[in-house]
């Protein structure tokens, strides 16, 4: 892949292998989030380190469950390493945490997040890695923690982003740092076709 294209192989991809569902519900999970293409995976880790080349990344964070391959791979290349939010309490975290409350486009219901203080602190630089970007509330939940943290919050990248959905204006507007690596303009779900916004990457 090469990088005035930008991320064709990932659209390609989409394209043959994404399946447009009810709801405006684009499912991948042939290669992204149920079973994953590592080899693609790497690609996507590669862009991001390329869009945020400038940044002094100290921790990837992203949330269970989708976007800990991609962060895991993504952290590779950055040579940091990756936190996740747990969406529930478990025995496994003592001490004190940062949570969020999080609404789940896909799942229709609110849960919160969690991460171990032990994990995040003031002197890191965070980049916030997630599979989907669609009403942005997932990524706000990530974004809050790193304020409680008192953390700088380097951006944001994300792999597919329904840009007809308000999720990804509403992180922009907030002047983050938000890179998204295939941006759906719409989709249909009668024919299947998907049509994605012109990046100037």
């Amino acid at each position: 892949m090469r990088e005035e294209n930008g991320m064709e192989l990932l659209k390609e991809r989409i394209r043959k292998d994404g399946k447009v569902k009810e709801g405006n519900v684009l499912k991948v999970d042939s290669f992204l989030n149920h079973q994953m293409d590592i080899g693609l995976f790497r690609e996507i880790g590669k862009e991001f380190k390329r869009r945020f080349a400038g940044e002094e990344i100290t921790k990837i964070l992203t949330i269970e469950a989708s976007g800990i391959g991609i962060a895991c791979i993504a952290g590779e290349e950055f040579g940091v390493p990756v936190v996740f939010a747990k969406k529930t309490q478990t025995k496994n975290i003592a001490g004190e945490v940062y949570t969020a409350r999080v609404e789940s486009y896909t799942h229709g219901r609110v849960y919160d997040i969690i991460v171990s203080k032990e994990f995040i602190r003031k002197e890191d630089k965070v980049l916030l890695i997630d599979d989907f970007l669609a009403n942005g509330k997932a990524l706000e939940g990530l974004i809050q923690i790193v304020e409680e943290a008192g953390a700088h919050l380097a951006g944001a990248g994300i792999v597919i982003e329904k840009g007809f959905q308000p999720g990804g204006e509403k992180i922009r507007t907030r002047g983050i740092h938000l890179e998204s690596l295939a941006i759906i303009e719409s989709m249909d779900e009668s024919t299947g076709e998907i049509r994605f916004r012109e990046s100037a990457c």
